[in-house]
């Protein structure tokens, strides 16, 4: 692992939690973008050497709105950087976690990305990613 890359924030109105987090961080919101296939509306901000990223669900069946209804607002997820995802994937899985995708996905910020179950990290949704090369 590289650095923690970024950390996810379920939010209910994207254009409502930028303008907070612009105050907040005090910084502009740098990307906004849509990954369809995930069901999810993202907006960035940097922090330093790392980011922030709010998640908005684009449809009831997004991971973002199943988390919202169950947990509320909040911390989703906690990303790391990784120099070879595949590689990581495989001496993850070697050690026992559980991959959520058997291959990098595309995800926002130019990532490609991979996520490991709650279940077997202490309860924290981890995301390993890689930028697209």
């Amino acid at each position: 692992m590289v650095r923690i890359e970024h950390l996810g924030i379920a939010v209910k109105d994207l254009k409502a939690s930028i303008a907070l987090y612009e105050q907040l961080l005090n910084t502009p919101c740098y990307k906004t973008e849509v990954v369809e296939t995930e069901g999810v509306s993202t907006a960035f901000f940097a922090t330093g050497p790392n980011k922030i990223e709010l998640l908005e669900a684009t449809n009831e069946n997004s991971p973002i709105a199943k988390f919202i209804a169950k947990k509320g607002e909040g911390i989703h997820h906690v990303a790391f950087e990784v120099e070879n995802i595949e590689a990581e994937m495989k001496r993850l899985a070697a050690l026992g976690f559980e991959l959520l995708n058997e291959t990098p996905k595309n995800g926002a910020d130019n990532k490609l990305v991979c996520f490991l179950h709650p279940k077997t990290t202490n309860g924290v949704l981890v995301e390993l990613c890689q930028e697209k090369r």
